[in-house]
Order: C-alpha cells, then structure tokens, then sequence
C-alpha cells in the first residue's frame, strides 16, 4: 500500500476570533498547490482514492489536483493518527491513498510509521511525504518513497 500525506499549501492567518477551518490558500498558497498538483498528477495512478480535511484550506488544495475526493472529519484539524489510519485502511489496503491534511496530524502519523522516537515530523506546508508498506522477509517496513516540497519543483 502507498500512503501520501500532502500538507495543505499556506494560507492566510486566522483572523481574531476567526473560523480556522474556512481559512483560504494565500496567493503564494494557490501557486504551491498547483506545482505540487502539477507533479503529484504525473505520478499518481489513476486508481488512487484521495482523502481530504473538511478546511477549506485542504480543500483547495485538493482542487489543484483536479481529482474526485472524499472530506472526512478525520483528517481535519482536531483528527488523530489513529483515525487516519483507520480511514486509509493501512496497511491493509491494496493500492495509493493521497490524505490532504494539516501538522501535526501528518507529521505525528509519519513519525509513528516510521518508529521515529520524535512524536511528530516536520512537514512544511505544500509538501508531501510518501510512504509505502511492504513486507519483506516476513516482516512489515515502511519505506519513504519520496518527500517533495512545492519549491524545488
């Protein structure tokens, strides 16, 4: 199974006593996605089922894509890894699922996937990290097959 988890691209601070999940991508945010859409689309198999955080932030992000997706509650602010990873179904499901999420949730269930003892990684905003599970000599490993970012694409 390949697991992508694509941070949601910069978007404008939240106001004083602002709604965080209608927060929109910044100019900058809108070109991020789309260099990263643009990339991700090349790369991506047809078949993946894509997920998304109900913020609008993610969802635009998504939208870059220009691919049917799915919201779930799960991937928004307030989610969980364990939520995550029932949602994906991993490692169980067959096939590619890109999340469009938000830190730490990413970076908590990238470091938990890969035994990190950090709780959390890094992820900058635009930015995707793509893991895939296999089993080799009867044992299960996570493996990092890239980690992109919108400014060096």
């Amino acid at each position: 199974m390949d697991l992508i988890l694509w941070r949601h691209a910069e978007a404008v601070e939240i106001p004083l006593g602002g709604d965080d999940m209608a927060r929109a991508l910044t100019s900058r945010g809108e070109k991020q996605a789309a260099r990263m859409a643009a990339w991700l689309d090349r790369q991506l198999p047809d078949s993946a089922r894509i997920w998304v955080s109900p913020a609008k932030r993610t969802e635009q992000t998504a939208l870059a894509l220009g691919r049917k997706f799915r919201t779930s509650p799960a991937l928004g602010p307030h989610g969980t890894v364990e939520e995550l990873l029932q949602l994906v179904l991993w490692p169980q499901a067959k096939g590619c699922v890109l999340v469009v999420g938000h830190q730490p949730l990413l970076g908590q269930a990238i470091a938990e996937l890969l035994g990190l003892n950090a709780s959390e990684c890094a992820v900058k905003k635009g930015a995707l990290w793509w893991l895939r599970h296999r089993e080799r000599e009867a044992a299960a490993q996570t493996v990092v097959v890239t980690v992109q970012s919108p400014e060096v694409l």
